[in-house]
């Protein structure tokens, strides 16, 4: 197996999590939502918004359902990617009073509700045994 560098910025991370999955899930169907890092007319902008009303949507969504004995455990995986130095956590384990982690929270909840596994993702190692986890509990 290739060599997985480590990276500091969110981006970064997003290409090596991308990385991982295609060198250990090949026939995973994955989708990153780059939306937030793009750099957008302010007419693409307000078309996006349009499209797009919901704040907080996660970074990656991992289409793998988990199914029981007679019913789907889990529709899918969505994970909110957070670097290391970029944690959503206080040092208690409690989320940070920002507003912008509050609302990927809330949408993670929302997941939650309709039966997806929904999480935040720190660092690529945490990342990787979210993933590792959820995979090897679909099949």
């Amino acid at each position: 197996m290739r060599r997985i560098p480590k990276y500091n910025s969110e981006h970064s991370l997003y290409e090596q999590i991308a990385r991982y999955l295609q060198l250990q899930y090949p026939n995973v169907i994955y989708r990153f939502d780059i939306a937030a890092d793009l750099k957008l007319t302010p007419g693409q902008a307000a078309k996006h918004k349009r499209l797009h009303p919901t704040r907080g949507y996660p970074d990656l969504f991992i289409a793998e359902p988990q199914f029981g004995e007679r019913y789907c455990k889990s529709l899918g995986l969505y994970m909110e990617i957070k670097t290391e130095s970029n944690s959503p956590y206080k040092k208690d384990g409690t989320l940070k009073n920002d507003k912008h982690i509050k609302e990927q929270a809330k949408m993670l909840e929302r997941l939650r509700n309709v039966g997806y596994i929904a999480e935040f993702g720190v660092g690529f190692e945490e990342c990787k045994q979210i993933i590792d986890e959820y995979i090897r509990s679909a099949r």
